[in-house]
């Protein structure tokens, strides 16, 4: 866990927006619900990044435990227990876990188990994969260089996503600093590989950082990164 002021006033903003203000809007967009023009690129972006990100990991994944970091309402969930992992399906939202439980095929249940809290708690165990889609993209440098380095302790491999620095999400970055606090949902606050890299001290240990691909939606955009022991 990262105990850091920034990290946990950051998960409390989260925790709060998904739990409270935008439950039923994400239960939709992950739905096949009819959704406006705007969220069916969003819905096509996150398609596309999860299949993108399922396809680092071997399509048999059967004795493999693996943790879906920020599952939401379980859509990679439901692929990686159809492959045979025991997944750990973790979120900081209970509501969207409820979601995500309901939503598990009655077959799969016995291989995930869904908790609630926070995704980068020790108390999780070890793992054989991590897979982190869109749940570090709110974090500062520091704090996401702190949560990689905590679970490449206990996990070889790890695929997550992150804003990239594109002048469209920097401008956007600095549009959210200008509204109270109280009154914006969490910002995601954009990276670049190198800064994340050195944020790692990716050369005084044995991990190697890949961009694999940036995934452009509409105003769904997040870049593709890799971990390996």
């Amino acid at each position: 866990m990262v105990a850091t002021p920034t990290y946990d006033a950051t998960r409390d903003r989260v925790e709060a927006y998904f739990d409270r203000t935008a439950t039923k809007t994400w239960e939709r967009l992950t739905s096949d619900a009819p959704v406006s023009g705007v969220r069916r690129t969003v819905r096509a972006g996150r398609d596309r990044m999860r299949a993108l990100m399922l396809s680092r990991l071997p399509k048999d994944l059967s004795g493999r435990r693996v943790l879906d970091a920020g599952c939401g309402t379980g859509a990679m969930t439901e692929v990686l227990a159809a492959r045979g992992a025991e997944v750990v399906a973790i979120d900081i939202s209970p509501q969207l876990i409820d979601i995500a439980a309901k939503r598990l095929p009655e077959d799969l249940v016995p291989r995930v188990t869904f908790q609630s809290g926070d995704m980068l708690s020790a108390n999780l165990g070890a793992f054989d994969h991590v897979m982190a889609m869109d749940s570090m993209i709110y974090y500062t440098a520091p704090d996401l260089g702190r949560a990689l380095a905590g679970l490449s302790e206990r996990c070889p491999h790890i695929v997550f996503t992150v804003a990239p620095r594109t002048p469209f999400l920097m401008a956007f970055f600095g549009l959210g600093k200008l509204f109270p606090r109280a009154d914006r949902s969490p910002v995601m606050i954009p990276h670049a590989p190198k800064r994340i890299s050195e944020k790692l001290l990716i050369n005084q240990c044995d991990r190697t950082l890949l961009k694999l691909e940036q995934v452009t939606s509409g105003f769904y955009i997040s870049s593709c990164l890799e971990m390996r022991a």
